[in-house]
């Protein structure tokens, strides 16, 4: 991948990149339009498929996360990916089954909040694995959803930290009709669970609403969570994980919410973990 990425830029080729862990769909798929935009027909559009074990934490779901590489390969080739990129872990983490890797990527301000708390060991996975693909694929311009809002901070953060010739674009959230953000995950979900999870968007637009409705004075933090969280509770499969508002540059925990704040939340539908978030500003 590598010596590939070296011969596009000897070139003078702009190469774009759309890291994911595989199991593809329209969210993912219009990440890599947006790197088309961004490279042009002559550019190379390249994406990554590679379930990343250290950002799982223990009891996670890294051995039954979802995998179809023969869908994945059929719908990139449809999407027109130029090149897709299946490293190992062997190749990823050298020496790492024998207790012989060492080397992690750490941010140390925005990833400690919100997913960071509720998953201690992710955002190292997060960060190291994606300073290894810019590393290997040696991309202009790299290409996130706006789903995970945090990641995209954090990585963005990695990227001007650590000098990474690049540029991160974080392209909107594709949603389902009732609202659910598009994810992997949602194949998890059985029929009764799915028809409860829209309750994830349901709770963003709840506090949007009161936002809007308490103009320029803004709530109490405490007192919107309490409310997300009495939202979440009315579906009986859904459990609260967390519910923060935060200033959108900084991530830091807003005590009184105004418009100009963002909102993250995390939900457990059955067994499993859903993600989301929402700007206050929009209407």
């Amino acid at each position: 991948m590598q010596r590939q990425a070296r011969q596009w830029r000897r070139d003078g080729v702009a190469v774009g990149l759309v890291p994911t862990m595989g199991y593809l769909h329209a969210g993912h798929l219009s990440l890599v339009a947006r790197a088309r935009r961004s490279v042009g027909a002559r550019g190379k559009v390249v994406v990554s498929l590679y379930v990343n074990p250290t950002q799982f934490g223990p009891g996670e779901d890294l051995s039954r996360y979802p995998r179809d590489l023969s869908r994945d390969r059929t719908l990139c080739r449809e999407a027109g990916v130029d090149a897709l990129f299946l490293p190992t872990d062997a190749a990823m983490y050298p020496g790492r089954e024998q207790g012989d890797y060492s080397t992690f990527v750490v941010e140390e301000a925005l990833s400690q909040g919100m997913e960071g708390a509720s998953r201690p060991t992710h955002f190292r996975g997060v960060t190291t694995i994606v300073a290894k693909l810019f590393n290997l694929v040696l991309p202009e311009v790299a290409v996130f959803g706006a789903k995970d809002f945090q990641q995209a901070a954090v990585i963005r953060r990695m990227t001007r930290d650590l000098n990474f010739p690049l540029r991160v674009i974080v392209a909107p959230t594709i949603r389902e009709p009732d609202g659910l953000a598009l994810s992997s995950r949602n194949a998890y979900l059985s029929p009764e669970e799915r028809a409860q999870a829209g309750v994830l968007r349901e709770a963003c637009l709840l506090a949007r609403q009161a936002v809007k409705e308490a103009g320029d004075a803004g709530l109490p933090a405490a007192q919107l969570k309490r409310r997300v969280s009495a939202c979440i509770g009315r579906k009986p499969a859904a459990h609260l994980d967390y519910v923060e508002f935060f200033d959108p540059e900084t991530l830091r925990p807003r005590r009184r919410v105004e418009r100009g704040s963002h909102m993250a939340l995390a939900v457990r539908v059955g067994s499993t973990r859903l993600i989301d978030n929402a700007s206050m500003n929009e209407d």
